[in-house]
């Protein structure tokens, strides 16, 4: 029983599940933010080129966790319901987080980002791990693959359309990192925090959905098993 108002087994559906919840926890406007003040020493150009390769790494930490993740997790016997349920748990409390406290979850990856500042190579490490696409975003991610369909082809345009939801999440990361400057310049700290929580809002929805769905799952097992 799937009692979900998104449409999920389209790829339209998939996408506009997973874009708001990808959006809301990678959060590139306030990752922006942190890449220009770790990147100050840097030329303009170097600093374009590193927000390209943030932006790819991005995307195959995203692809990853939603292609694979539910699946691992279901080869530990973990029903689909079960892991509906506990992902969208893990969302909702992102999003509390996020919404209640944006300026730690910044300052705990600006502390994560401190070390890079002197370093060569930091475009994986720390700026796309644990900066951009860090724990938190891969169970969300993994969150968002166990809303897959199960009949038929279904699975094909689901994944679809979460593939979409994670370039346009990287394409995004690219824009705001390459034009960093810009938005530290327009929006500072208080506009990005005022954003974070708007984005937080909409992930707590996308976790409060995840999980009704999931209840919803076993509340369909129960019924068949009574008959």
């Amino acid at each position: 029983m799937d009692i979900s108002p998104i449409p999920v087994e389209t790829a339209v559906g998939a996408f506009l599940l997973a874009f708001p919840a990808l959006f809301s926890i990678v959060n590139p406007i306030g990752g922006a933010l942190i890449f220009d003040a770790v990147t100050a020493g840097r030329s303009r150009e170097d600093k374009q080129r590193m927000a390209v390769r943030i932006g790819f790494f991005a995307l195959v930490v995203l692809l990853a966790s939603l292609w694979l993740g539910g699946y691992i997790l279901n080869f530990f016997g973990i029903s689909l319901s079960a892991l509906r349920i506990a992902g969208g748990l893990v969302v909702a409390v992102q999003a509390w987080g996020l919404l209640m406290q944006p300026e730690a979850h910044e300052q705990r990856k600006a502390q994560q980002a401190e070390p890079a500042q002197n370093a060569e190579d930091i475009t994986f490490f720390p700026l796309t791990m644990p900066l951009t696409t860090g724990p938190g975003t891969i169970s969300v991610a993994i969150a968002l693959s166990s809303q897959r369909p199960v009949a038929g082809f279904a699975p094909l345009g689901f994944f679809g359309g979460l593939s979409l939801a994670a370039a346009a999440i990287a394409l995004l990361i690219w824009l705001c990192y390459r034009w960093s400057d810009t938005i530290t310049t327009l929006l500072g700290p208080s506009g990005a925090r005022a954003m974070s929580r708007l984005v937080a809002f909409l992930l707590l929805c996308v976790g409060v959905q995840i999980i009704v769905t999931g209840v919803g799952g076993v509340g369909g097992l129960l019924t068949v098993a009574r008959h």
